[in-house]
């Protein structure tokens, strides 16, 4: 979908405040993320049908509200509204405090579920029509053995997801702890390698997951959610007990053989 198609032109006898209406409706209802850049000034004003003065005035009270933001030679864009879910003092914390994963998953498990639950009932058929191409492309990926195209695939289809939950505080609060788990904070796609080393159980896993919604079974697409963040979960564990074991047989081989000598 273009830009072009989430903006509806704005009648003869409205003003800036209806342009300002139409944008903050966009983003409070997360169809406008955080980080999204809006269209050229010029495009903008076509697509609403208002002057570029207009326009202008209603930009810059969207960026005195805090809304939108505008950086010099790079385009309007809206502004970090969630901020960032933790500092980076306690991200490094928790980078080094491995039990705190635990926690994040928690927190995903009963948020994710929810989401399904909510999208299965909700989505609408632009959103299932988005979920079923990222479903393909997340199997072509796994076909080819295209290991950043599938990881790539895993995030849209969370987010893809959550969006079609149509609740825009999901919406926002999981794009932000999406974004930490795309800088991979606590996500690392290797430990699913420990029960699934070909990838073929976590593609399966997004395919019930996503076809649940498009299916509209609202209590399967749930406990695929669920089952989804278990197996993440169980993953972590083991990878965890194979490093603490290879660890000791490290301490181990390099005991043994200063003793030897």
């Amino acid at each position: 979908m273009t830009p072009t198609a989430i903006f509806e032109p704005i009648g003869h006898e409205s003003l800036a405040d209806a342009v300002v209406a139409q944008i903050e409706d966009l983003i409070a209802s997360g169809v406008l993320k955080q980080g999204r850049k809006l269209p050229s000034e010029r495009e903008l004003a076509e697509m609403l049908r208002v002057s570029r003065p207009k326009l202008r005035e209603a930009l810059h009270t969207l960026e005195e509200r805090g809304l939108v933001t505008t950086q010099h030679g790079e385009g309007t864009f809206v502004a970090a509204l969630t901020g960032s879910a933790m500092l980076p003092a306690l991200l490094a914390l928790y980078e080094r405090h491995e039990p705190a994963f635990f926690d994040y998953l928690e927190y995903r498990r009963e948020q994710e579920g929810f989401a399904a639950r909510l999208a299965a009932r909700r989505a609408t058929s632009a959103d299932k029509e988005r979920i079923s191409e990222i479903l393909a492309e997340d199997e072509r990926a796994w076909r080819e053995g295209d290991a950043l195209a599938s990881r790539e695939a895993d995030f849209a289809l969370h987010a893809a997801i959550v969006d079609a939950s149509q609740n825009a505080t999901l919406i926002h609060m999981m794009a932000s702890i999406y974004e930490l788990t795309r800088q991979g904070v606590f996500y690392n796609r290797d430990f699913l390698k420990t029960i699934d080393g070909t990838g073929k159980q976590l593609m399966e896993q997004h395919r019930e997951l996503g076809q649940a919604v498009i299916d509209g079974d609202e209590t399967r697409a749930q406990k695929a959610a669920h089952d989804h963040i278990d197996f993440v979960e169980e993953s972590f564990k083991l990878g965890l007990e194979r490093r603490r074991r290879e660890a000791m047989a490290e301490k181990r081989r390099i005991l043994s053989n200063s003793m030897s000598k």
